[in-house]
């Protein structure tokens, strides 16, 4: 394989065990450069309310370089990651191919202007049209869309919403490649006895039952998640149906926190816990019996992923992006219209703890294909089989 810069703000822990596999499978071929130098040590989450240190490796088994930021504005908009010496370290280790996660940062949209027509520019971004809104505003941003991507070779679609969006930005179809949203479906799937004698273990401790159906949400409390209809939805129902075996456990930190455990406070049936770092998660989702995403704008929600390599089933609102991909209703899963919270319990309801857990397994078996090793795949594709179309076009 050519050798390959991968340009990225900061470790991600659904992306490093990939540039490890791709490093692995092309020995001293790969390097990642990483533009915000200050997330060095750990990553501030605005959204949480606080800074994150990671507890499973994120640097290991690849090259990288931190690349310094001299931004003088570090929190949202355009100029919040400047680096003066990127392109120049990226042309001295010798380059011969590139991706760029993201264009909205200066340094990523300049390295794909200076590089494209020079070597192969591979994109990548998650981006859908589900909350696209027709008006003048949205024909900007197509128009600005379109000249962005002009300075790209080859993106990288993460699932169908995500190919729709590239395809209405400007891109041709020969210039788009599968590269699937994927988890360590190896490290959730890991169904041995110490992981689920644990996950039983916490289970019991927050006082549920055999016959107790647990509705696990777990990420960040904030709008855009939805949450808050969430939980107003479920304590309303949850009055009316006293006999339920239903239960709902709201997992993460952030704005709305406050406001939702008052919400809570009379209904016995909600819990809480805090923010639960990497090394936890797959036990986390054992706890529960269905991951549910009820959020109003989610570009993918890697949660489903996590959950159903976990082996439990997934209930989404139509407004999250992996919906189309990866949920089937019935099989492995429900989707409901983000309008319609209560669907959820309406949905869940008739099915015992049994049966929602045999939907888990189809769940656990549907997920495979999207994994490390296919993104793996598509970049290797591209770059060794496609380098004709890099400099005559499409076919």
């Amino acid at each position: 394989m050519k050798k390959f810069a991968i340009i990225s703000t900061h470790p991600i822990q659904y992306n490093a065990p990939w540039f490890r596999m791709l490093a692995e499978r092309n020995p001293g071929r790969v390097k990642v450069f990483y533009t915000r130098s200050e997330f060095a040590d750990s990553v501030a989450d605005k959204e949480f309310g606080r800074r994150i240190v990671w507890d499973i490796p994120l640097t290991e088994g690849y090259d990288f370089q931190w690349c310094e930021n001299t931004a003088k504005v570090r929190e949202g908009g355009f100029r919040q990651v400047v680096n003066p010496t990127l392109i120049a370290d990226i042309e001295a280790w010798g380059a011969e191919a590139i991706l760029v996660f993201g264009w909205n940062y200066r340094s990523h949209l300049q390295v794909m202007r200076y590089f494209h027509g020079r070597i192969p520019v591979l994109f990548r971004g998650d981006s859908t049209l589900l909350d696209e809104s027709p008006g003048i505003k949205s024909f900007l941003r197509h128009q600005w869309l379109h000249y962005v991507y002009s300075h790209i070779d080859t993106a990288l679609f993460v699932g169908a919403n995500n190919r729709d969006y590239f395809r209405k930005c400007g891109l041709h179809e020969w210039q788009l490649e599968f590269a699937p949203h994927a988890i360590d479906n190896a490290r959730f799937g890991n169904d041995a006895p110490g992981v689920s004698a644990k996950a039983e273990a916490w289970r019991q401790k927050l006082g549920y039952t055999q016959n107790d159906v647990v509705l696990l949400y777990c990420g960040k409390f904030s709008t855009c998640k939805n949450v808050l209809p969430l939980l107003k939805s479920f304590s309303s129902w949850y009055r009316s149906h006293q006999d339920s075996r239903l239960r709902l456990l709201l997992v993460g930190n952030g704005e709305l926190e406050t406001e939702l455990k008052k919400l809570a406070a009379d209904c016995a049936a909600v819990q809480f816990l805090p923010f639960q770092n990497q090394s936890v998660m797959p036990q986390l989702y054992r706890i529960g019996d269905v991951f549910v995403l009820p959020s109003k704008h989610e570009t993918w929600g890697l949660g489903v992923n996590e959950a159903m390599a976990s082996g439990r089933a997934a209930v989404v609102s139509d407004r999250v992006g992996c919906a189309r991909d990866l949920v089937q209703d019935g099989k492995n899963g429900f989707v409901v219209p983000v309008s319609v919270p209560e669907a959820i319990f309406e949905k869940l309801s008739p099915h015992s703890r049994q049966e929602l857990l045999a939907l888990g397994t189809n769940a656990k078996k549907s997920i495979q294909p999207w994994s490390f090793e296919n993104i793996c795949n598509g970049i290797e594709d591209v770059i060794n089989s496609k380098q004709d179309k890099f400099k005559n076009g499409a076919e």
